[in-house]
């Protein structure tokens, strides 16, 4: 069980758990604030991604960004990361060993942040961590409490990028977000 930032970090960076280590020019743990009470899991690195060490800074990350301000929030009051650590080659679907590689990191991030409130970001996350059975287009949006944290599946913002008919239900998912930390008590993320 790891206990501190300082563990975490130094065996994510070490890591050789999956053939996913062999491409990685970063690992790409996370970043935010580390007592956030709101997280945002994504899928797994981008090629900018994985170029910086940063999660969400390429275009993606930009909108996310603007997403976040819209509902009143800073990247430094949330805490964000991936499910997967390291780029998958061409950006594919982190494959189902290479997601069990790291979802024991992803519960020590979770442990250690202690969130009030998840966001996944896309169908990965959100089946990783709800269950297969979870649709992005047909269950973003509903809220799950598991182990006395808030959970909500929406669209990844690439896919808003990709799809503009996506944009108008993210953001009634986001200010349900808000809503939901207001609802908690949360002055700031």
């Amino acid at each position: 069980m790891i206990t501190s930032w300082p563990t975490l970090a130094q065996e994510v960076f070490a890591c050789e758990r999956c053939r996913l280590c062999q491409t990685r020019t970063n690992v790409v743990l996370g970043e935010g604030n580390l007592h956030a009470s709101l997280m945002l899991i994504g899928e797994g690195p981008g090629q900018q991604e994985d170029l910086t060490g940063r999660p969400f800074v390429g275009a993606a990350g930009q909108l996310l960004d603007k997403m976040l301000a819209a509902i009143g929030l800073t990247r430094d009051q949330v805490y964000i990361c991936n499910i997967v650590k390291c780029r998958p080659p061409h950006n594919r679907v982190p494959e189902a060993d290479e997601r069990a590689a790291c979802m024991a990191y992803l519960r020590q991030q979770v442990a250690l942040v202690r969130p009030k409130v998840i966001v996944c970001l896309g169908s990965t996350p959100a089946r990783e961590l709800l269950g297969e059975e979870v649709r992005i287009t047909r269950d973003r949006g509903v809220w799950h409490l598991r182990k006395g944290v808030w959970f909500m599946p929406t669209f990844h913002p690439a896919a808003l990028l990709r799809d503009e008919d996506k944009k108008r239900p993210a953001w009634m998912d986001f200010q349900a977000i808000r809503d939901k930390l207001k609802e908690l008590g949360v002055d700031n993320a």
